[in-house]
């Protein structure tokens, strides 16, 4: 059951996003529609050919009438976009923020970005239910509820900062019984760095199983979905050498351009009791 849900100040009005649905039945959308919405940014709708994201809602078996959450799905709201009116109708999209005080102030502002944006598009959003975690309260304070958690290239910072194991442990409480796991991140797999198992950003898909394993999942399939094998994973600055970031601004920028976004791991686990 629901222990508490996160209340939010969206555009002047605080109050509670309950754990219901609101849509009408002529807002219900099929995947390809919703991923082709002019609802969607220019900046997210260019990113599609990097994230692939019929590929990836498919292959981690997504349904509209599934209740799923995203840990931490940052300011530009990539798969909130999407998985947002995917399932708002018969389903739950549950955005996991980090809204305490001491957050950087990004994190703060990308936060604002998605509250404005559930308030002021409700017929798109429906409902959503805001949950927090974070390095210093890692709970998400809700029991066997949902039926799938998503990261999207988050693993990397949790396991670098120590605290991938607490994350873990707290989603595998919040899944219901046979619940799953999406995770995204950047592959260290055939690198020159992979023996370090976590480097530069990227990690092997061996650590990330480890880490899921011994906090109670088994990893039931993977996918190439997400794979590209241009990229060369040997920058001294990292993945983050590579676009959207493009760490060293100007320099050899078509060059990094056209390696494209990250090589990318995509691995699906299933909680084990």
């Amino acid at each position: 059951m629901f222990k508490s849900a996160l209340k939010i100040a969206l555009v002047g009005a605080s109050f509670a996003l309950p754990f219901t649905n609101v849509l009408a039945d002529g807002h219900k959308k099929d995947l390809d529609s919703i991923i082709a919405g002019d609802h969607r940014s220019e900046a997210n709708i260019a990113r599609d050919q990097y994230r692939n994201p019929k590929g990836v809602i498919e292959f981690f078996g997504i349904t509209p009438s599934m209740k799923v959450a995203e840990i931490w799905p940052g300011g530009r709201g990539y798969f909130t976009e999407i998985l947002g009116p995917y399932l708002a109708h018969d389903g739950l999209y549950a955005p996991v923020v980090s809204s305490i005080t001491t957050t950087r102030e990004r994190t703060q502002a990308d936060n604002q970005t998605l509250y404005s944006r559930w308030a002021e598009t409700p017929e798109l959003y429906g409902s959503p239910l805001i949950l927090d975690i974070n390095a210093n309260d890692p709970h998400l304070n809700v029991e066997e509820e949902f039926d799938m958690i998503l990261t999207f290239r988050n693993l990397h910072n949790w396991t670098g900062g120590n605290y991938a194991d607490a994350f873990i442990q707290s989603m595998h409480k919040a899944l219901k019984s046979g619940g799953r796991v999406g995770v995204v991140d950047h592959r260290l797999d055939g690198s020159p760095n992979a023996d370090k198992g976590i480097w530069g950003g990227y990690m092997t898909e061996g650590l990330v199983t480890e880490i899921f394993e011994r906090n109670g999942f088994k990893l039931v399939a993977k996918s190439e979905v997400n794979a590209n094998p241009k990229d060369t994973k040997d920058y001294n600055d990292g993945v983050w050498t590579l676009p959207p970031s493009y760490r060293l601004g100007d320099t050899d920028r078509a060059k990094y351009a056209a390696i494209g976004e990250s090589d990318r791991m995509t691995l699906l686990f299933e909680k084990v009791e």
